[in-house]
């Protein structure tokens, strides 16, 4: 079948010059119609010189073949428009004696002469040109459209085979999603063999994710592998201002890709379209309900054997309609999730074939300080290394670029030129040298991979950088309170060395209050609260998202989990301020060697740690610190409080 075939004027369409020509009639329409009303009224010429006898005109302008004249105001004293007139010349024997009747009654009069035509054809055309083009920039551009009438016409990009240069080769790193996938590229191959055993290729793939994990690039992998046509939109390209303009878009889209069968329809961002629909009776999404409304029916309606399968990514799929979800119209989901150690070594690889890498770097070291990054963050990371490489004029893209880029994308840009106070910068040092101290005492933190007291991006006057050892898809109640004591070791180190603290610590408050928080009211984590979750049910599927909680609970419950956050954070201050204090020794040494070199690696903070506390060996004396956070000691702090109330 040749997928360019195309019907003259497909359904829901009409050709692209029947919008402007209609638009040009009705200016020209309306220009005429304003010109014949502003126009003088018109009298014979035998009243016209009888105008004149009787002393009524007061001037005349005499062309060649009319003439136009005023009349002399009356005591009513209207508007001179309403005193002009005009009237066609008579012959030359009827004009003969005009000049001295105008003579005898005192008339002002003078001549012009005959118009050039090529300039009224340039009057008209010039200011019709003007409004055409001022109507095309301000109503068709604006609204997205070549004309207006092709409000209904879909906004996919048509990509034919040939334009499809993506295969599972560029796709790294989700192999079990490409596995999933294989199907439905063999089905539009050889469709012959699913229908001679009678079954039915799933009408509708979902792919779910993260941003940035590659949903669209195996989209356009499955249409590159099959040799078909592909059609991409995004789910806001249905929605318009105008009422029935989404709907229309959607039967325009399903039918040409009918024509164009065996094809791909790929729509991004499902969730701008097939929100959950309300149950209320207001009317403020409508319009998209019913753009919702009609892509359901187009899914039912079409046949899946024919070829035509429509692909979707979404990275909210909770807030999806049922109605799209059910088998029958998106039959499977495809989750694409973020790549393990192993799929970020091979993304860096696919990502790097273009690049020149040092012989010796191991893709794999890269790859294991790039915990959580997805695909579009590594395809970013390998290009800004080779930026920074060419900027330096290396001839190699070496590991010390791909650590500089990761600080990057974690921390900001450096920003070497703001000048700071010798006070707050030595502030900063202990700040950045509590955290490290803390997470290289206790056991089962991430390592500590930097220390840097150059400030970097919006906020950051300095940071601690730390690396887990591997990948982790859960977190132990012993790591979250890890993860809370280290985030205080900064504030701590403050309040030792100084008289008061700084707000430099506002970020890791956040975050330490959020975990504890979590810890209580999600994981059920706290002996005194109980194992309840006290969450909302409409919470983000993927990702952190912005976690909000509903208030199911009373007063009383609120105000246990209050006090019990509170505690955790206490108690991990105080067995971190006991930390601190007992190494003090360490956090001067440690704080003295940041400020004189202003960035450190693991290997100088173990050094000046082995050096300030030779006693502390890894797996002896460094053992005995754990927080203990959440021990079961609820009835004596009942008791207590039952006591002080």
């Amino acid at each position: 079948m040749d997928y360019r075939r195309r019907d003259r004027f497909p359904r829901g369409s009409w050709p692209n010059w029947i919008g402007p020509l209609l638009a040009i009639g009705f200016i020209i329409v309306s220009i005429q119609l304003i010109i014949s009303v502003s126009r003088p009224k018109t009298v014979d010429y035998s009243e016209f010189r009888k105008l004149v006898s009787d002393g009524k005109v007061e001037e005349v302008t005499i062309g060649p073949s009319e003439i136009n004249g005023v009349l002399k105001p009356t005591q009513s004293k209207e508007p001179e428009e309403d005193r002009e007139f005009r009237t066609a010349r008579g012959s030359i024997e009827e004009d003969d004696g005009l000049l001295p009747l105008l003579d005898a009654h005192d008339v002002k009069y003078s001549s012009t002469e005959e118009p050039n035509p090529l300039r009224t054809v340039f009057l008209w055309f010039l200011p019709t040109v003007a409004i055409v083009v001022l109507l095309y920039f301000l109503l068709i551009r604006r609204l997205g459209g070549s004309s207006a009438m092709t409000f209904g016409r879909s906004r996919a990009k048509l990509y034919a085979q040939e334009d499809v240069d993506v295969s599972f080769d560029d796709v790294a790193g989700i192999d079990e999603a490409v596995e999933e996938l294989r199907e439905v590229v063999d089905f539009l191959r050889t469709p012959e063999k699913y229908q001679a055993m009678g079954g039915r290729i799933p009408r509708g793939v979902l792919l779910v994710g993260m941003p940035g994990t590659g949903k669209t690039l195996l989209a356009r992998a499955v249409a590159g592998e099959a040799g078909v046509s592909f059609f991409s939109l995004s789910g806001s390209d249905f929605v318009e201002m105008f009422v029935g303009v989404g709907a229309a878009r959607v039967r325009d889209l399903f039918g040409q890709a009918q024509q164009r069968a065996p094809c791909i329809i790929f729509v991004d961002e499902l969730d701008a379209l097939g929100k959950t629909r309300s149950s209320g009776w207001t009317g403020g999404h409508e319009e998209r309900e019913q753009t919702l409304n009609q892509l359901l029916v187009e899914i039912d309606g079409f046949d899946s054997n024919r070829g035509v399968i429509i692909m979707a990514a979404t990275n909210r799929p909770e807030t999806l309609d049922p109605a799209l979800m059910r088998p029958g119209r998106f039959d499977r989901h495809v989750v694409v999730d973020r790549p393990d150690i192993n799929g970020r070594e091979a993304i860096l690889k696919v990502h790097a074939r273009h690049v020149k890498i040092d012989d010796d770097l191991d893709m794999r070291a890269i790859a294991a300080l790039t915990p959580g990054f997805v695909g579009a963050d590594l395809a970013n990371l390998v290009n800004e290394s080779a930026l920074l490489a060419a900027r330096e004029g290396s001839t190699r893209v070496q590991r010390t670029h791909f650590e500089e880029a990761i600080e990057r994308g974690v921390a900001g840009l450096m920003r070497k030129q703001r000048v700071m106070m010798p006070e707050e910068k030595r502030r900063i040092a202990y700040h950045e040298c509590g955290h490290a101290i803390v997470a290289y005492l206790i056991p089962g933190a991430d390592p500590v991979h930097k220390i840097s007291i150059i400030p970097r991006g919006f906020g950051a006057l300095g940071y601690t950088l730390q690396r887990p050892l591997d990948d982790r898809y859960l977190a132990t109640q012993t790591q979250l309170e890890n993860r809370i004591c280290t985030l205080l070791g900064g504030m701590i180190a403050e309040e030792i060395v100084f008289p008061d603290v700084s707000t430099g610590a506002q970020n890791d408050l956040q975050q330490l209050t959020q975990i504890a928080r979590q810890m209580v009211q999600l994981y059920g984590m706290s002996p005194r609260v109980g194992r309840i979750a006290f969450s909302d049910e409409d919470s983000p599927f993927l990702g952190p998202g912005s976690q909000s909680y509903a208030r199911e609970f009373s007063e009383v419950t609120a105000r246990e989990i209050d006090e019990e956050v509170k505690r955790i954070v206490d108690t991990a201050a105080t067995f971190v301020r006991d930390i601190l204090t007992e190494h003090r020794d360490a956090l001067e040494k440690l704080s003295a060697r940041v400020l004189e070199k202003e960035v450190l690696d693991a290997e100088e903070l173990k050094e000046v740690m082995d050096a300030a506390s030779p006693r502390l060996v890894p797996g002896s004396e460094r053992s005995d610190y754990h927080p203990h956070l959440l021990d079961d000691n609820t009835d004596e702090q009942r008791r207590q409080a039952e006591g002080d109330s």
